[in-house]
């Protein structure tokens, strides 16, 4: 499948061959804007000429239908046409066409200063492989953030960010960042929305890439129209592949405690009510034991599958469990066990269906039995079909690796 920046490939301005690869790449992605694009550019021209080093500015346009293309030219910037909309693919596009050694990004509306690209280049110069910029370190100037996102949305989304991704990362959605060309590669970001800068950090980590920080100011863009980022859905599409992209957290460490404890419930309760330390442990614990054992396997199914997708488009070497996963044989495993379970959990029920009808009895501890049967054949349905769903993604993960 190919990146956003390979959607780009062969729209970049023709006639561009260097002798000497710059060491610093600008990329600035762009949607309509005349009005701030100029002032970035020669900030960004201004910054490598005073640091006496080889730069260029990359401009990754996304149908801008203003003179922004123009104004880019005229400057001296390459521009690479990214026909797919998004702040990613923009910035996908812009770096998959930039020559530099180093590659610093940030938005083309002035809110970030062009000018001040020393720290950046110092740290990667220094052997870091992605530096964030930090706008609650460096300082906001007033007007230059709406209160929701500087007191809520930023802060809460960094918050879930570092405890998902056990990331030292204060400012996780900064836009002001600089990164090697190869860390970029590892970091395969892919998103082509505002997610995007999301989905670098935690990528970033997941590679083992040296990450550092260093402040920045942030400043009231210089737009004369709404930008283009919009609060409730940018942040609900960062909230969601930070979820979405920790499944250990979110998935697999909950849902093996729910199936242990779930588990334990079912077989102290399965012969009947209980009494433990004066405490009388009936019916309604045994639908709760049942419950949490369901969750449980599927939270660690839908785990393992969620790791597996990652690892399909990811170009990180895999963990542990995509390695053992890789190496065994799940499906016959999940199907065989999810099998006797499920036909063990039927001919229970049945049996226990016969006796109901043609024997009787009391019917309290045959409740308890029935609510562990038939948890042990949900459980095994569920094990067999992701069994085959997992054996699909395995089949791609491996198709991906040949390519």
């Amino acid at each position: 499948m190919n990146s956003w920046s390979d959607v780009a490939t062969g729209q970049t301005d023709q006639g561009f061959l260097e002798l000497e690869a710059p060491l610093v790449s600008a990329i600035i992605p762009c949607l309509n804007e005349e009005r701030t694009l100029g002032i970035c550019i020669r900030k960004a021209l201004d910054a490598f000429a005073k640091r006496g080093i080889r730069g260029e500015v990359v401009v990754g346009d996304n149908g801008s239908s203003d003179r922004s293309v123009e104004i880019a030219r005229s400057l001296g910037a390459r521009v690479a046409h990214q026909p797919v909309k998004g702040y990613g693919a923009a910035i996908s596009a812009a770096a998959g066409s930039a020559h530099g050694k180093y590659l610093i990004m940030a938005d083309a509306d002035d809110s970030y200063d062009w000018s001040k690209l020393d720290d950046f280049i110092d740290a990667l110069e220094d052997g870091a492989e992605l530096v964030m910029g930090n706008r609650f370190a460096g300082g906001i100037e007033p007007g230059a953030m709406p209160p929701l996102h500087r007191y809520l949305g930023n802060p809460v989304l960094s918050t879930i960010a570092r405890w998902l991704h056990h990331s030292p990362i204060g400012d996780f959605h900064c836009g002001m960042r600089g990164f090697t060309r190869d860390a970029f590669q590892r970091m395969g970001a892919r998103s082509p929305g505002m997610e995007f800068a999301s989905e670098m950090v935690i990528n970033a980590h997941r590679a083992g890439l040296i990450i550092r920080e260093v402040p920045i100011k942030l400043y009231p863009d210089k737009r004369d129209r709404p930008p283009h980022l919009r609060s409730f859905r940018d942040g609900w599409r960062h909230l969601r592949l930070i979820v979405a992209h920790a499944p250990d957290t979110m998935y697999l460490l909950p849902g093996l405690i729910l199936l242990i404890a779930g588990v334990i419930g079912l077989a102290i309760l399965a012969a009947g009510p209980v009494t433990i330390g004066g405490q009388y442990f009936g019916i309604h614990f045994v639908a709760l034991s049942s419950m949490a054992t369901l969750i449980g396997l599927s939270a660690i199914l839908f785990g393992t599958l969620a790791k597996v997708a990652i690892a399909i488009y990811h170009p990180i070497p895999a963990g542990l469990m995509i390695a053992w996963l890789t190496r065994s044989r799940p499906l016959e495993w999940l199907v065989l066990s999810g099998g006797v379970l499920a036909t063990v959990g039927f001919l229970g029920d049945i049996l226990l269906a016969l006796r109901w009808i043609f024997v009787g009895g009391s019917m309290e501890q045959s409740v308890h039995l029935t609510f562990v049967i038939t948890t042990a054949c949900v459980a095994g349905v569920s094990m067999v079909l992701s069994g085959f769903v997992l054996k699909l993604l395995l089949d791609n993960l491996d198709n991906r690796r040949v390519c």
